[in-house]
């Protein structure tokens, strides 16, 4: 069921995908529900529901956010591997860091990884303290965030790890339009400037928002703030 609806998925929006990354994409599956059963890797957890609300979702950036060849993909709060697993799989040309708070969950992404023959840096750290060490400061091309944080707090995790010219990507529910007038302030501050906003529909009728930004210029030093400064006194 899986390979089947993700296959027409791809095929009703123009994104050209293998039997070899279909079957990738089942794997991926049977892991995630194996290791599932263990610790709390989804609240989703039937074949459907993977295959639509996480791999469609995750591949979806490949219809809006021009990545360019062999590109710098830093995925924060990764989670189970959401959105950066799914553009690794499709996308095996990119350099893919796996940035996440939990090592639990990274250490089920290494088995991942490990099983389909993907290569990527996992990271275990917290996003707003890994973003001032010079390796990671600013050397992103794309920047991608499926968490769940308000937008202006996003923008102070991931936007440290961009590239002046680089974009950060959003992945949002149906009222993440809402959430662009409240991170306005929070953009220009932190050195990014708004491209676009797409609405669009899953198979399951779901709706998502993918916002893109821009890194017009550096981040100044001072950002991120330490600790739960970001989410409770987020930058309005």
């Amino acid at each position: 069921m899986i390979a089947e609806i993700l296959k027409k998925w791809c095929d009703d929006n123009d994104i050209s995908i293998t039997d070899r990354q279909l079957s990738d994409f089942v794997k991926y599956a049977e892991l995630l529900k194996e290791w599932n059963e263990k610790m709390n890797l989804t609240a989703i957890t039937d074949d459907e529901g993977i295959a639509v609300k996480h791999f469609a979702d995750s591949v979806s950036i490949l219809r809006y956010a021009d990545i360019k060849n062999e590109a710098s993909v830093i995925d924060i709060g990764t989670g189970a591997g959401f959105p950066g697993i799914p553009l690794k799989i499709m996308r095996p040309d990119i350099k893919l860091t796996l940035l996440d708070s939990l090592n639990k969950r990274l250490v089920f992404l290494q088995e991942v990884c490990s099983s389909l023959g993907l290569e990527a840096k996992l990271i275990h750290d917290r996003a707003e303290v890994r973003s001032l060490d010079p390796e990671y400061r600013e050397k992103y091309d794309i920047a991608v965030s499926r968490a769940v944080a308000n937008l202006p707090a996003l923008c102070e995790y991931c936007l440290p790890y961009v590239k002046t010219g680089g974009t950060f990507v959003s992945m949002k529910g149906p009222d993440g339009m809402n959430e662009i007038n409240t991170a306005e302030n929070a953009l220009k501050i932190l050195g990014g400037k708004l491209l676009e906003i797409k609405k669009f529909e899953l198979p399951d009728d779901s709706t998502r928002t993918i916002i893109k930004m821009k890194k017009v210029s550096p981040t100044p030093k001072k950002y991120p703030r330490r600790g739960q400064k970001i989410n409770k006194s987020p930058i309005l």
